[in-house]
């Protein structure tokens, strides 16, 4: 599927864009092209890469630019096959606070590369979005939500055979950049108390290389229009901070300090009203496009009466993980090692 293609990673220096390189860099991808703004990550990530993998790092490409700047992303764009849309901002409370920053990244942003990428007839794009885009409370997630829409909107009126736009939605990330596991450490690091939200909060679990996984299914199994949910079990922030606990410091204190702007006690991947029409594909959820028009009037007359029996799917519905299990996740997770390392070194 990849052999001598071209794909570009937007936001690419990012925790995805990392393990989308730690996978596929010595596959027969020609190119891989890391988009986004920050020259200083991408200095960083350029170094990483020349060390570890010297005889396939010319393989990376870096182009400076912001998916908020159609012309930038339309420079990166020339003689791509495939894009890996991960650019956004993605952290809650700040988005709350800035909106319309979310706004212009998230929605505006998204416009952009797909107008791109159907411009210059790239093959495939995939937008990652997120389980607080599924009945949103929030600006971030209320963003990615239009995001969505914006993506699902455009596969309507683009043809496929020019361009496939497709979206996966999954939950969070173990210790990703500025996830909970990471700021559990430092405070263990730090020796102060850990903070928890709410220990009884629930949220999905996984490991960037699932993240990757879906993308790549979705790339597999989808089609234009579609969004493509992963089944994910999920866990207590309680259950999790004990088994961050148990890993680096046992004995370490704790304090709750309550929700946080624009949290929600649990997440949701799967909605009620997309369980309508949803494709159960065993590990994953198919939710197609909805591909009426806006001639609404034959749809009072001649409805539509089968319904999926599918049900709502949630971080609350779903399998909660036991301390155990979240420990054992964690331990496989390398950041999560390497902290270990040097957690171990220093004790």
């Amino acid at each position: 599927m990849f052999k001598d293609r071209t794909l570009l990673i937007t936001g690419g220096t990012g925790s995805f864009g990392n393990a989308v390189l730690d996978k596929y860099l010595e596959s027969d991808l020609k190119e891989i092209r890391i988009f986004s703004r920050d020259e200083l990550k991408q200095d960083e990530m350029r170094h990483k890469y020349q060390q570890i993998a010297p005889e396939y790092s010319n393989k990376i490409k870096f182009y400076i630019g912001d998916v908020r700047n159609p012309q930038s992303i339309r420079d990166a764009m020339y003689g791509v096959d495939f894009v890996f849309h991960a650019a956004a901002l993605k952290q809650v409370p700040s988005c709350e606070f800035f909106p319309m920053e979310a706004v212009r990244t998230n929605v505006v942003g998204t416009e952009n590369v797909l107008n791109a990428a159907v411009k210059e007839g790239v093959e495939k794009v995939i937008c990652l979005s997120t389980d607080k885009a599924a009945y949103p409370v929030n600006a971030m997630g209320t963003s990615k939500a239009m995001m969505e829409k914006v993506a699902v909107a455009k596969a309507r009126t683009v043809s496929p055979e020019r361009t496939e736009i497709c979206v996966t939605r999954y939950g969070n990330v173990l210790a990703s950049r500025g996830s909970v596991v990471p700021l559990f450490i430092n405070q263990m690091r730090d020796g102060k108390e850990l903070t928890v939200t709410d220990p009884n909060m629930t949220r999905f679990i996984m490991t960037l290389e699932e993240a990757v996984d879906l993308v790549v299914y979705a790339f597999e199994h989808a089609e234009s229009g579609d969004i493509m949910v992963q089944k994910a079990p999920a866990s207590t922030i309680g259950v999790l901070m004990e088994a961050t606990k148990q890993i680096f410091n046992p004995k370490a204190e704790s304090k709750q300090i309550g929700i946080r702007h624009g949290e929600k006690m649990y997440e949701t991947l799967l909605t009620n009203e997309e369980c309508a029409h949803a494709i159960d594909m065993g590990d994953f959820y198919r939710v197609p496009a909805d591909t009426r028009d806006l001639n609404y009037d034959k749809y009072f007359s001649d409805g539509d009466e089968d319904r999926n029996l599918l049900e709502e799917f949630n971080s609350d519905n779903t399998k909660l993980m036991t301390v155990a299990e979240v420990k054992d996740k964690l331990l496989t997770v390398p950041m999560v090692q390497k902290e270990l390392e040097a957690w171990e070194a220093g004790h």
